[in-house]
């Protein structure tokens, strides 16, 4: 009986994301890096008061619907996103950081379809919510006197 050759490739080859389990360990290893990164750490300590452990089963739901197709996630993802940006504006900056720490954690612990579609899922939801939240006011805008701007004659206000 014949035997394949080991290739040194497929010797250190990662599992792809397959369980809730895997998405839970991805989703606390990417906010132990965010947590602490000097440029997005912040927004999640001071501004959002994240509680983590509240918040780890969530994200993990919303991740296993994305990528297992589970339906455990039944939240809105972007409404926490807007009352944090009007705390504190988030620039493309905060996003592309945000972006580089997700991709860097999926990449140290996982690849295959799951984990591809982990990083690009990822850029599109951060470029549509860096798109729209241009679309609402932050602290900083609203704190400035508008007491002389004149009164909108008509607001059109579109509803998904």
């Amino acid at each position: 009986m014949a035997t394949r050759p080991i290739r040194a490739s497929n010797l250190h080859r990662m599992p792809d994301i397959s369980t809730r389990d895997d998405c839970e360990r991805l989703v606390r290893a990417f906010y132990g890096r965010a947590l602490t990164d000097p440029m997005i750490g912040y927004l999640f300590t001071d501004v959002a008061h994240l509680d983590l452990e509240a918040h780890v089963p969530e994200i993990t739901s919303f991740w296993e619907t994305i990528l297992l197709g589970a339906r455990s996630y039944g939240g809105g993802a972007f409404a926490p996103h807007v009352r944090l940006h009007t705390q504190s504006p988030l620039r493309a900056g905060h996003f592309e950081r945000w972006l580089m720490l997700w991709h860097t954690t999926v990449d140290e612990l996982f690849e295959g379809e799951h984990a591809e579609l982990a990083k690009s899922h990822a850029t599109r939801v951060a470029g549509a919510f860096h798109r729209r939240l241009a679309a609402f006011p932050t602290a900083a805008a609203t704190a400035t006197d508008l007491s002389d701007a004149p009164a909108p004659l008509l607001q059109i206000t579109r509803r998904a």
